[in-house]
């Protein structure tokens, strides 16, 4: 099922990989009393949402196409957001794989108030997204042109990231067969 547009992954100059500053994302909003928690703050799922609608933006920039979030590796909420607050998300690829990308999001947050007073980091998030095509089944995806060194050190931990799921995912499955 198509919509007549052509996505990257339609065209045949399909590139072999891409930087990350290609794809990389930034959204913000100013938060309000729809998101408070019980304490007045900011609710955590609602930084989750916004981490993850910027990590799949990026996802679909990167893949040219349809991706969906197949896993959250890790979440740390370093700060309170309290409602007022201007909340910004960075986002970036960090590894890509055949069909799966690892996309790493920095969430900051600023009073809205004063502009004299510094973002702070309130939360660090890495996804993992895979790309679909029209049927759901994964798809090629390009891969990743690091150069930078704060790339490579991104693309670095991705991976350690990668082989401790993968490694966890296969010591589970061990264990569930010697029941």
């Amino acid at each position: 099922m198509s919509d007549g547009r052509t996505t990257l992954h339609d065209r045949a100059d399909l590139p072999r990989a891409l930087p990350p500053s290609y794809s990389r994302v930034s959204l913000g909003i100013i938060t309000s009393s729809t998101e408070a928690n019980l304490l007045g703050n900011v609710h955590g799922g609602d930084i989750m949402k916004l981490a993850d609608s910027t990590a799949g933006a990026v996802a679909q920039r990167h893949s040219g196409g349809p991706a969906v979030t197949a896993a959250l590796d890790e979440m740390v909420l370093l700060q309170p957001v309290h409602v007022g607050d201007i909340v910004r998300t960075f986002a970036q690829v960090n590894w890509a794989g055949r069909s799966s990308m690892e996309i790493g999001v920095r969430v900051e947050a600023q009073p809205w108030g004063s502009a004299a007073d510094e973002p702070l980091h309130v939360a660090s998030a890495y996804f993992v997204f895979v790309a679909i095509d029209a049927d759901g089944r994964s798809r090629p995806v390009p891969g990743l042109l690091v150069d930078a060194p704060e790339e490579v050190r991104r693309q670095r931990e991705a991976e350690i990231r990668r082989a401790h799921r993968l490694a966890r995912k296969e010591e589970i499955a061990r264990g569930r067969k010697e029941r």
